[in-house]
Formats: C-alpha cells, structure tokens, sequence
C-alpha cells in the first residue's frame, strides 16, 4: 500500500491525544511512543508478511529482521516481542515450527525475548512480530527534525522486491545469497553508529520503497530533498531483472501523480527511477545527518556494520514537501 492509499485510509481515525503519547498515526512514525517515566518511553510496533523466500527458517529470520527494524529507526533497544502468525491447517507442522524458530534466533540475537503470540488458520501463510522497546526520549530519533542542508544516509543496499520476484520467476539463484543476508541482517549496528554521531532524522526503508520513504521524511520535517539515483547502492543483477519487467508493484505511480515525488528531467535513466520506489523488506536505514558528521559517520559504517552505506541525497528547502529523484549529485 502506497504512502497516499494509507493517508486516506486512516483520514477518518481521530487523533489520539495523551500527555504521555510521544508519536501520532497520522505523521508516519516508525513506531508508537509512549512516555512512562521520566526521559524514558515505551516503542512498540508491528509487521507480518507472506513468505517471500522458499527456506521456512530463513523467512522467520527475515521477517523478525523487518519487525526489530522499526524499533532500531527510533535508536531505541527491543526488549520482547510477539509472535503473529497464519498458517493452512494441513500445512506440514515442521514448516511452521521452522519459521518461528527462525525468529526466535533473530530476536535472542537482538537481545530480546519472544513471550508469546497469536496464530490463526490462513490458506496463505504469514508470520511476524509484535516487537516491544524501549529509549531516552533525549536519544530518540524521528522522521522529525530533517534540515536543509543535511546529507542523506542510506546504509542497504536496494532491490529486495526486484530481485524476490525474480526469485519466484526463477530467473536469479546465486544473486539471491547476498540479498537474503542484507535482509536477515539487523539493523542494530547501523542505529548505534549514526545515532552516536550525531543525527536529525531516521527510518527504515520497506514497502513504500526508498522514494515513498524519504518523502515521509521530508513532510514530517517541513522541507524537500534530493535524492541521487546513481548514488544509490543496488543488489547484483537488480537492474538486469529491472529490464526483464521484473520490478514488483510499488507507490511509483501514486506518489509521482500526486506530485509527492518529482523525477528530474535532466535524464534519469527509467530503469533506475522503477529501483527507488522498489518495495523493501528488511531495508536499510536512511539517515538525516549533520554536513559535518557525514564523512565521519560514513566512514564507521562502511569500515563496520553497513559495508555498503553510501550517501544518496540531500534536503533542502521548499515551501511544499516533496523528493526530486535526480540522476546524480551533479544533476
């Protein structure tokens, strides 16, 4: 579901009004926050999804992967989480208990505990997590407080949905291995780096693509961004499969309609504007950082946890919130 089907959907919800409520449904924030003691608040969020990989155990890793990722955008530590899950009833029982296992192995990595979770009968099988965290409000980061000027950190690389459905048209194999790893890796160590050095505004890019993502960014903020097509980090073979009309379907049409998201005249190469709407799973972090700290903290991802962190844009000002996709930082 694209940024604007989901605006409209929730317009009817009332907002919720509380001292202690931190976030709001309709800013787009990564998670729900909520203050229960002095600078500390409670972060909760939630993500399921079909299988998207064949290895039942792999899926349980990826997925739990995606549902700790939301909680590592806010800088904040995953303390338990919830197992949400649909299966057929006739599946074979070692199907299912792979796939929890795979999360319950993802989650201890995270530091955290699984402690429970709901199932329920579905001819199409779904799993993910309910995942409970907690921050320093002073430590918390947001898709709030993005300024012109700041340089734009992405620390995965993209093509999850691109190159998944090749999977299923068996028409990749070996290109899989390092895309199903970017996907099982935790975005932890990432979160530690950027948020200790210094840094204005944070999410995880999944389903609305990289595009869809940081223009979330750039409405919360009150400004617009830059964001460089050639800058951006891509999987093996991803624009290959691109060509092959394998790209999965994604917000491109909606958000570049309602003038969201611009592409640049200039000459961006089609190919490449179909990659930065591209729906992710398990995606990296995108960063609003500091001109300043950018070099810094690039660096310490790349020599650490994020070997493939580029910077792909800038923010700038604008009276109305939108992205410009540009070919490269020069134009």
């Amino acid at each position: 579901m694209g940024p604007g089907d989901l605006e409209r959907m929730l317009s009817r919800l009332p907002e919720e009004k509380a001292p202690e409520l931190l976030s709001s449904l309709h800013t787009g924030e990564d998670a729900g926050v909520y203050l229960f003691a002095d600078d500390l608040a409670l972060v909760q969020t939630i993500d399921f999804f079909p299988p998207i990989v064949d290895d039942p155990y792999t899926f349980g890793q990826i997925a739990a992967a995606n549902a700790l990722s939301d909680i590592y955008a806010m800088n904040a530590r995953p303390l338990t989480a919830m197992n949400v899950a649909a299966f057929p009833c006739d599946m074979d029982p070692v199907i299912p208990q792979e796939i929890l296992l795979g999360g319950y192995d993802k989650v201890h990595e995270a530091g955290a505990l699984v402690v429970g979770g709901h199932t329920i009968e579905d001819d199409e099988p779904k799993y993910g997590l309910s995942v409970l965290g907690s921050v320093k409000v002073s430590e918390m980061t947001t898709l709030r407080g993005a300024a012109p000027g700041d340089v734009l950190i992405l620390t995965k690389a993209i093509g999850t949905g691109i190159m998944t459905t090749a999977a299923k048209a068996k028409l990749v194999s070996l290109a899989m291995d390092e895309v199903i790893a970017s996907m099982c890796e935790l975005n932890s160590g990432a979160s530690a780096v950027i948020s200790a050095r210094g840094v204005h505004a944070m999410t995880d890019v999944t389903g609305f693509g990289l595009a869809g993502h940081l223009y979330e960014m750039a409405r919360a903020s009150g400004v617009a961004a830059e964001l460089w097509a050639k800058e951006v980090p891509l999987f093996t073979e991803a624009l290959v499969m691109v060509a092959q009309g394998m790209a999965a379907r994604s917000s491109a049409g909606e958000c570049i309609a309602d003038r969201k998201v611009e592409v640049d005249t200039g000459g961006v190469d089609e190919l490449l504007v179909q990659c930065m709407f591209d729906p992710q799973t398990s995606g990296g972090l995108l960063a609003a950082v500091p001109p300043e700290k950018a070099d810094e903290i690039l660096e310490a991802l790349r020599s650490g946890p994020a070997p493939r962190a580029s910077i792909v844009g800038t923010v700038t000002e604008a009276d109305v919130p939108k992205v410009t996709i540009k070919h490269s930082r020069k134009g």
